[in-house]
C-alpha cells in the first residue's frame, strides 16, 4: 500500500524534499496572511495573490500560480496539507522530484484557470480562488493514469484506495464553497500532463519499493 506512510521524519525529508518544501510554502503563506488581515480576509488574499475575476486584477495571470499557496482558513490549510503530506509523496518517488513538482504546479495553474473561467461564466458575483486543491487533484489524476495504464507500478490495494479517494473527492467537490471546477480541472490536467510527460521524457517510471 503506497498511501500508508511508514517513514520517520528524517526519511520523509530525504525521500520527499519537494513535498516538504510545498508544505512549508503553504504554512508560511498561511502565517503571513493570518498576521496581515486574516487568512479569510478577501482583501488580504487578493493582496498576496488570490486568483480573481475582479476587473482590476483579471489580467494578472501570475495569480493562477500564487493562489495555490494561499488558504481560506485553517481548516482549508489542514485538509490540503493532510492530502499533500500523506497521499502525494509516492508520486515524487515514482516520477522524480523535478518532474513531480512540474506536474504539481502545472496542474494547479490549470485547475485555477479552469475554475476561474467556469465560475466567471456561471456566477453573478466576483470569484476568488485560493488553495492547493487543484494541484493535489492533479496528483490524483497522475495516480489514475498509473492505475489504469501502468498497473505494475501500483498494487491492487493502492488502486482500490485511489478509486475510493476519487469518489469521495468528487462528491466533496460539490459542497458549498468548494471549487468543483478547479478540482475536476486539476484532476483531468494531472492525468493528461502525466501521460504527456512520460512520453516527452521517455524515462522508465520507477516502481515504489
Amino acid at each position: 500500500m503506497i498511501f500508508i506512510r511508514y517513514e520517520n521524519w528524517k526519511s520523509y525529508l530525504r525521500y520527499y524534499p519537494v513535498t516538504v518544501l510545498l508544505l512549508i510554502a503553504n504554512l508560511v503563506m498561511f502565517i503571513i496572511t493570518s498576521f496581515d488581515g486574516g487568512s479569510r480576509n478577501y482583501v488580504t488574499l487578493l493582496k498576496y495573490g488570490a486568483a480573481s475575476d475582479l476587473p482590476q486584477v483579471s489580467g494578472e495571470l501570475w495569480r493562477l500560480f500564487t493562489a495555490m499557496f494561499l488558504h481560506n482558513g485553517f481548516d482549508h490549510l489542514l485538509f490540503n496539507s493532510f492530502a499533500l503530506l500523506v497521499f502525494a509523496p509516492p508520486l515524487e518517488r515514482i516520477m522524480g522530484s523535478w518532474k513531480y513538482v512540474l506536474l504539481y504546479l502545472a496542474s494547479g495553474v490549470l485547475g485555477n484557470a479552469i475554475g476561474l473561467a467556469y465560475y466567471t461564466r456561471q456566477l453573478d458575483h466576483y470569484t476568488f480562488l485560493v488553495g492547493a486543491s487543484g494541484a493535489i487533484y492533479g496528483v490524483y489524476g497522475a495516480y489514475l493514469y498509473i492505475a489504469l495504464f501502468q498497473r505494475h507500478v501500483m498494487d491492487e490495494a493502492s488502486r482500490k484506495m485511489l478509486y475510493t479517494l476519487l469518489i469521495i473527492g468528487v462528491v466533496f467537490s460539490f459542497a458549498p464553497g468548494i471549487s468543483m471546477a478547479g478540482h475536476i480541472g486539476g484532476l483531468i490536467g494531472g492525468f493528461f500532463i502525466y501521460g504527456l510527460m512520460i512520453r516527452l521524457f521517455k524515462t522508465r517510471t520507477s516502481d515504489m519499493p
